[in-house]
């Protein structure tokens, strides 16, 4: 039976084949590699990544979907939300330090899920994700552009990142209406120690009001805590790089 996109998961399959070796080209899969795939879908990306893999993680909430998925001999299948499920108890079960994370993650949800993989970072090797292309731009973004921001600044501290891959709509059943593009995350080792919730509250506020001097925004929030130290706020949030707010973070409260 032909499985019927849903509108409340997010559904675009992805069904262009010379995307999807380009894709798993990128990842480069080798077999016993420790490996989940979110939203793994009508197993377009699924197939060559578990022939290459031997075995393959998926996490999928349809639960149609979930029950075809289960007939593959070869897959392990989580049926559940993927802000609910526990990475670290994942890489504990697949009996493995850190594992790599994969998927056309869908686009209404896409941000929680790169938070929600970022407070799980210490268990994961690298991550690949077919996404938005706005996304994907302001995930990589520079400082002093328009598409830098809070998304930027988080993900940079943590993760290496690169766009790898653009993807057309005509790529996908149904084609969505925006371009989409693949990006690889690969954690630092040594990344700046620092409290993840203190530097989101620090650049949410750095960016509540992006169009005006900092002076109005952080400048009064730093004022709040009695901050002993300097800070230029004659500056506008999209003008500071990553490492001066993990720099301001860490003199506020040393991790």
């Amino acid at each position: 039976m032909k499985h019927i996109p849903r509108k409340r998961f997010g559904q675009h399959f992805l069904s262009d084949h010379g995307i999807i070796d380009a894709i798993v080209r990128a990842i480069g899969p080798e077999p016993g590699q420790p490996m989940v795939e979110i939203g793994p879908g009508l197993a377009a990306l699924t197939q060559p990544l578990v022939e290459r893999l031997g075995r393959l993680t998926v996490i999928e909430l349809d639960r149609d979907l979930a029950a075809r998925l289960r007939l593959h001999g070869q897959l392990d299948v989580i049926e559940s939300d993927v802000l609910k499920v526990d990475f670290a108890q994942v890489a504990q079960s697949l009996n493995a330090p850190k594992v790599r994370v994969v998927g056309n993650l869908p686009y209404n949800i896409s941000t929680p899920i790169l938070f929600h993989l970022l407070e799980q970072v210490h268990v994961i090797e690298d991550q690949h994700f077919m996404l938005q292309k706005e996304v994907i731009d302001r995930m990589v973004a520079s400082p002093s552009t328009g598409d830098y921001g809070r998304l930027s600044v988080m993900l940079q501290w943590r993760y290496a990142m690169e766009d790898v891959l653009f993807v057309p709509p005509e790529s996908f059943d149904p084609p969505p209406r925006v371009d989409s593009a693949v990006v690889r995350m690969v954690p630092y080792a040594s990344p700046a120690a620092v409290s993840p919730a203190l530097l989101s509250e620090l650049v949410q506020v750095a960016f509540s009001q992006r169009r005006k001097l900092l002076r109005h925004t952080l400048g009064r929030w730093l004022q709040e805590r009695a901050f002993p130290g300097t800070f230029d706020t004659q500056r506008r949030a999209e003008e500071v790089p990553v490492h001066e707010y993990v720099a301001l973070a860490q003199s506020l409260h040393p991790a």
